[in-house]
């Protein structure tokens, strides 16, 4: 019994490993480097076309998106710069003001025809193939090689699947929010007694570091951004990228403010220092009201990564009751505050800060403020879709409601509303 555990959960551990970016990486790209090497011994002149895995192994990415787009620019760059070689080689040879010339106009003629970072393989391209004595055979060659490459990279893609990352950038958004979760309850923890200043200038800091880990969600965010982009396996791909970017800005904004939080309980806890940050009764309900607070934030980032309708619809629920208890501890802290800013009126402006970024944090995560972001970043991102590529827009148009024709045709998802 003990050994089928242990294979069990070496197997789960080998299918996580196959869907780790490494992993990936580095399996498709020796793969596709592999590939492109035979067969440009058998099309390519040269002894040893290194160039063709080379091509290969710089266009396969983690991505479908970032594997076409990659291997357009890598193609464009390096036949851009056997084109420069060959113009350069019936002028003048290799000497080393004509290797300044090259590699000056490599590099202007790269940022003209727009291959982005790929504007140094301009120039190695052409120092390459003016470098040899054959200049005619090698440079084409070269092009040869470079498509067989390309072609290669991008049909690995194809047979070897991209995964797609929304479950991992969804993990990492979940994460983010458990970590903001553990701040505020340490943070109400110490607002309910006597909090040294040092002690409030940690949580400080701490709110501070979240910045790192909001870059490292972006990160992961925007690699499932990239794998839904132009993948044939993914319907609403755009629907799916819009809710993880309006959840990741609505838990950075959170973030943020939770910071200020911090700031203002620093600051008051410097101006009481030995006396306790608030009375027994106000710290509390400050307490509280962070737990609930945490406890939304959590089943906030539940919501924005779940994606299937009874699961989402159930997470909506559980995150408008807790708001709604939070709602409720917050109009009891305010009468509090308001009261200690009455009896002690030179410390209201940081006992307002307190009560107006808790407030702040609470319509952020609002359900009905959600809603209507989505729908604005929807309207946006729809609308410069179709001003960038109009003739996709209508074809896609037009092929949503010959489908939605065919179904009322046939009955098939034909469910009245």
């Amino acid at each position: 019994m003990q050994e089928v555990r242990e294979w069990t959960a070496h197997a789960r551990r080998i299918m996580h490993k196959r869907r780790d970016p490494v992993v990936v990486q580095t399996v498709r790209s020796a793969f596709a480097a592999t590939i492109a090497y035979v067969i440009a011994l058998r099309l390519s002149p040269e002894a040893a076309p290194l160039t063709a895995p080379l091509t290969a192994l710089l266009v396969v990415q983690v991505t479908l998106y970032a594997t076409l787009t990659n291997g357009f620019r890598r193609v464009n760059a390096v036949v851009t710069g056997v084109l420069v070689a060959i113009a350069f080689s019936l002028l003048v040879g290799l000497t080393w003001w004509s290797l300044a010339l090259l590699l000056v106009a490599s590099l202007a003629v790269g940022r003209l025809v727009r291959v982005e970072e790929y504007v140094p393989e301009v120039a190695i391209s052409a120092m390459l193939v003016l470098g040899v004595t054959t200049v005619g055979d090698t440079a084409w060659a070269r092009v040869v090689e470079t498509l067989i490459g390309a072609v290669v990279g991008l049909g690995c893609n194809l047979l070897l699947a991209p995964p797609v990352w929304v479950e991992e950038a969804g993990a990492s958004i979940e994460g983010l929010a458990r970590r903001l979760r553990q701040l505020m309850l340490r943070m109400g923890e110490e607002a309910a007694g006597r909090t040294p200043a040092d002690r409030a200038a940690e949580r400080l800091h701490e709110a501070r570091r979240l910045d790192h880990d909001i870059v490292e969600v972006d990160a992961a965010l925007r690699q499932a951004e990239d794998s839904l982009r132009l993948n044939p396996r993914v319907r609403e791909g755009l629907l799916h990228r819009v809710v993880l970017r309006t959840g990741l800005d609505t838990l950075e904004i959170c973030t943020v403010v939770l910071r200020v939080l911090a700031r203002s309980l620093t600051d008051l806890a410097k101006e009481r220092e030995p006396e306790p940050l608030f009375d027994a009764e106000t710290g509390a309900a400050l307490e509280q009201l962070l737990s609930e607070i945490a406890d939304a934030v959590v089943s906030f980032a539940v919501l924005v990564t779940t994606h299937l309708s009874a699961s989402a619809e159930s997470a909506e629920e559980r995150l408008t009751a807790e708001l709604r208890t939070a709602a409720g501890t917050r109009d009891k802290l305010a009468l509090l505050l308001r009261k200690e800013a009455d009896r002690e009126t030179r410390h209201w402006q940081l006992l307002g800060a307190v009560l107006t970024e808790v407030n702040r944090i609470l319509d952020e995560l609002d359900t009905e403020h959600r809603t209507r972001r989505l729908f604005e970043e929807l309207d946006r991102v729809s609308g410069e879709q179709r001003v960038r590529m109009p003739r996709l827009t209508r074809l896609r148009e037009r092929l949503g409601v010959q489908e939605q024709m065919w179904r009322n045709r046939t009955g098939v998802g034909g469910r009245s509303r």
